[in-house]
């Protein structure tokens, strides 16, 4: 796990747990979580996110060999706040992507849920200010709890999706009721994770939906094995 929890203020403001003895592992999966977490659930859905690209990918060596490194950040707090936390933790994750870049090399897949679907689009933005879209070898939303026009060209995070060195994946469900009917409720906007780009916004370069509807049910199961949309992702994803 990498932790930014209470440690914002900080020199260092990332802090590792866990194992990080990764083998021969060709690349990695970065999870960010969403609305609601403390650091028992951030790293349970860490993990259930591993047990997915398992059950998702049978090939030895493949998908299902990628360790998971579970980002977890402080969205146990109310609606407005963890929208605020999720913008300030764009700076540490830009700061240990290019660290991990630097040091250790090997290609980082980040996987976004909910309203990390922010915590990614506004580290995407910190990266191309920096220079530095060469981190990321794929970034994938899954239930983006961010409106659907901000991945436009010309709004809130395509010019960075579009300077990102890799493509850019959203995963989206109009059976995710959370999204749905919450989120429009609390935003008075719809959700990318609901239902795709705008129609009245420019996909940028790089930038795909995928619509996974017949595999999601709700807004919790977007990266479950055996009942979410990872097998999907896998198709999509190179893994490499």
């Amino acid at each position: 796990m990498v932790s930014t929890r209470g440690r914002l203020d900080d020199a260092e403001p990332t802090a590792r747990s866990g194992s990080w003895e990764f083998g021969g592992a060709d690349a990695v999966v970065l999870y960010v979580h969403g609305l609601g977490a403390d650091a028992e659930s951030a790293r349970d859905q860490a993990y259930a996110a591993r047990l997915g690209l398992e059950a998702a990918s049978e090939a030895p060596g493949g998908a299902s060999a990628l360790p998971v490194v579970g980002y977890s950040w402080s969205s146990n707090v109310d609606w407005g706040p963890a929208k605020r936390t999720a913008d300030d933790n764009a700076a540490p994750l830009a700061d240990w992507l290019t660290a991990w870049a630097d040091e250790d090399g090997r290609p980082v897949h980040l996987f976004a849920h909910s309203l990390g679907a922010r915590v990614t689009g506004a580290t995407l933005r910190e990266l191309a200010d920096r220079g530095r879209t060469d981190v990321l070898a794929s970034a994938s939303l899954f239930g983006g709890a961010v409106p659907r026009d901000s991945v436009g060209t010309e709004r809130a995070y395509g010019a960075a999706v579009e300077a990102l060195d890799a493509p850019v994946y959203n995963f989206h469900s109009r059976s995710d009721r959370v999204l749905g009917w919450v989120y429009r409720a609390s935003d008075r906007t719809r959700a990318v994770g609901h239902g795709g780009i705008s129609a009245a916004a420019t996909a940028p370069d790089g930038y795909a939906d995928v619509d996974v509807t017949d595999l999601i049910a709700d807004h919790y199961s977007y990266l479950e094995p055996d009942a979410g949309c990872l097998s999907r992702a896998v198709d999509r994803i190179e893994f490499e």
